[in-house]
């Protein structure tokens, strides 16, 4: 069947809307075909059936009965300088401290952070290799600038190279990868491949041997085990970024700033690291702040840091809290609600 006849099928057996997508042409000559086919009446009623129900619901939410906005009520509120503050400052809270070495801290801090501002400040750019979008709709490799509008002279000068600079600021985002190949499936597989917290290659040794889920109209199999196959991040450079800078920096600063999108293996670079600040999507102005002592951190992870893949894969789907999580090399337990501040780790939660 053609696009626009499976869209008249599902018309005709009682689907009102048409979501994933914003084309209208095979909705069209779907209607089309169906006055063809029962009548232009019959199809004008089944479009207006479903037209009503739709807009039933739109009625329900009080958006036809009074749609009309006083502008000048709506500029008092939206963008308003009091929300922001407030929205900004919830940036500020949220972004949480892992790691604050004292090896290269100036003379009377505790930790390297915060940063004393004017310093000369390296910041690598990011490479991210081929990855698949929304819809799954292919990605180009890419090369990424992570302060697009260079460092605030308020903070210190930007540098190009790490022979220049006092410190190295590395913005990183936690690793991302495809967990489905298409031609894992073409070679006599199921596709499915294991989703890496890891940025280097990643192998499933530890998975289960038969998925605990699985079955779809479209496989003719149930079992989406991904034991045995190896998997790697896209963004495998982050990984590249933060060892090339430690190695030329020398015995200077090497921060991480890492933008988490779920947890992450840390053992691969913690130790590199003498600062380690996390933020889960905000601003890089409120990230500044935390680093140059604009803002002294209060935030806590939300979640448990795996001590490595197969601390992952041994955890159980169904229970709360209970992976093993990772110690770093200056002793602190990157559990939930782990966090610290300039003066070291954040006292422990009441319970």
């Amino acid at each position: 069947m053609t696009e626009a006849e499976r869209c008249l099928l599902a018309i005709t057996n009682g689907v009102d809307q048409f979501g994933g997508n914003s084309e209208s042409g095979p909705i069209v000559e779907a209607y089309k075909i169906g006055c063809e086919k029962y009548g232009e009446k019959a199809m004008r009623e089944r479009m207006e059936l479903s037209a009503k129900r739709l807009l039933i619901n739109i009625f329900h939410c009080g958006l036809f009965e009074d749609p009309y906005l006083d502008p000048e009520e709506s500029a008092k509120i939206v963008g308003c300088e009091e929300f922001c503050r407030h929205g900004y400052e919830a940036q500020q809270k949220s972004i949480v401290l892992l790691k604050n070495s004292a090896k290269r801290a100036p003379e009377g801090q505790k930790g390297v952070l915060p940063l004393k501002k004017g310093l000369k400040v390296y910041i690598p750019e990011r490479k991210i290799g081929p990855s698949k979008a929304f819809f799954r709709i292919d990605l180009p490799a890419k090369t990424e600038d992570p302060l697009p509008d260079g460092l605030p002279s308020k903070y210190g000068t930007r540098v190009a190279s790490p022979e220049e600079a006092d410190v190295a600021l590395v913005f990183i985002e936690s690793p991302a990868c495809n967990p489905y190949s298409t031609e894992d499936l073409a070679n006599g597989g199921n596709g499915y491949l294991p989703i890496t917290l890891q940025y280097r290659p990643y192998t499933a040794k530890k998975a289960r041997e038969v998925s605990i889920a699985g079955g779809d109209f479209r496989e003719n199999f149930t079992n989406r085990s991904y034991l045995g196959k190896t998997n790697t991040a896209y963004n495998e450079a982050d990984l590249d970024n933060i060892l090339e800078c430690r190695r030329a920096m020398g015995d200077k600063p090497v921060i991480v700033c890492a933008t988490v999108n779920n947890p992450m293996v840390m053992h691969e670079f913690e130790a590199e690291a003498d600062a380690i600040v996390a933020e889960f999507g905000v601003s890089r102005a409120a990230v500044l702040d935390v680093v140059f002592g604009g803002y002294n951190p209060t935030g806590r992870l939300p979640i448990q840091m795996p001590k490595d893949m197969d601390a992952v894969e041994e955890q159980s789907e169904d229970r709360a809290l209970d992976m093993e999580t990772y110690i770093d090399s200056e002793g602190h337990n990157y559990d939930y609600g782990y966090g610290m501040n300039y003066e070291g780790v954040l006292p422990a939660w009441k319970k």
